[in-house]
């Protein structure tokens, strides 16, 4: 009887070291590429970060051409026979003349510099928000991996008391085993579906986390 006792005790102990293992193998990075790409893609606040390198580009290309507004054109159209009768010595015809806005040419620079300092600052918080998202997908999706093979340790570790539980079972109805060793078993088995239940949730959320940045369904990602 004790030697099944302590078949017991061992195999609740042999399992998880089993599984951490093989850990590092369930990970995919080709996968875990996959999904960066898919967050970059779909997360809401990556597309307002290039939303705002956008404006910031379109404002820059609006600096530079705003050099145009610096230059002025007018002409003046007076008939022949209205010039003659008022003043001999006035040209006749089309007068054309092209004007300089000196205080604005002076400052075009400026303020074309100014423009690209702020789409360089914004393509750096891009940048930077681009990296902080790669990182929180690589941590959401680790966390998944992990909770799912603790899953699969809590659920095999239950499997393997419910079946050393169950020939408990039989040698105490037999008289072969006192009802206290079949009564910690039960309670071995309670305290092992209930881990096995929270390991499911953990599986569900850390799931729900990280389809959160994917914007679409694991299952949809192959």
């Amino acid at each position: 009887m004790r030697y099944i006792y302590a078949l017991f005790l061992f195999t609740l102990s042999f399992s998880p070291l089993k599984a951490q293992d093989i850990l590092a193998q369930e990970i995919s990075y080709p996968y875990l590429d996959k999904l960066i790409e898919v967050a970059k893609k779909n997360y809401p606040r990556l597309k307002l970060y290039e939303s705002r390198v956008e404006a910031g580009s379109y404002a820059e290309k609006k600096a530079r051409l705003s050099y145009f507004e610096i230059l002025s054109f007018s002409y003046l159209y007076s008939p022949d026979r209205l010039a003659s009768s008022i003043n001999p010595n006035f040209l006749n015809g089309y007068q054309f003349g092209f004007f300089v806005n000196i205080g604005s040419l002076l400052q075009k620079p400026s303020l074309i510099k100014q423009a690209k300092s702020e789409l360089k600052a914004l393509e750096y918080d891009r940048d930077s928000y681009q990296l902080s998202l790669e990182a929180d997908v690589k941590r959401r999706y680790f966390s998944y991996v992990q909770f799912k093979m603790l899953l699969t340790v809590k659920a095999n570790a239950l499997q393997d008391v419910s079946e050393v539980a169950e020939e408990l079972k039989v040698k105490f109805e037999k008289g072969e085993s006192s009802f206290e060793e079949y009564s910690r078993a039960q309670v071995v088995i309670s305290d092992r579906l209930q881990s096995k239940i929270a390991a499911e949730a953990d599986v569900l959320i850390s799931k729900a986390t990280l389809e959160e940045l994917l914007g679409q369904k694991l299952e949809d990602i192959q």
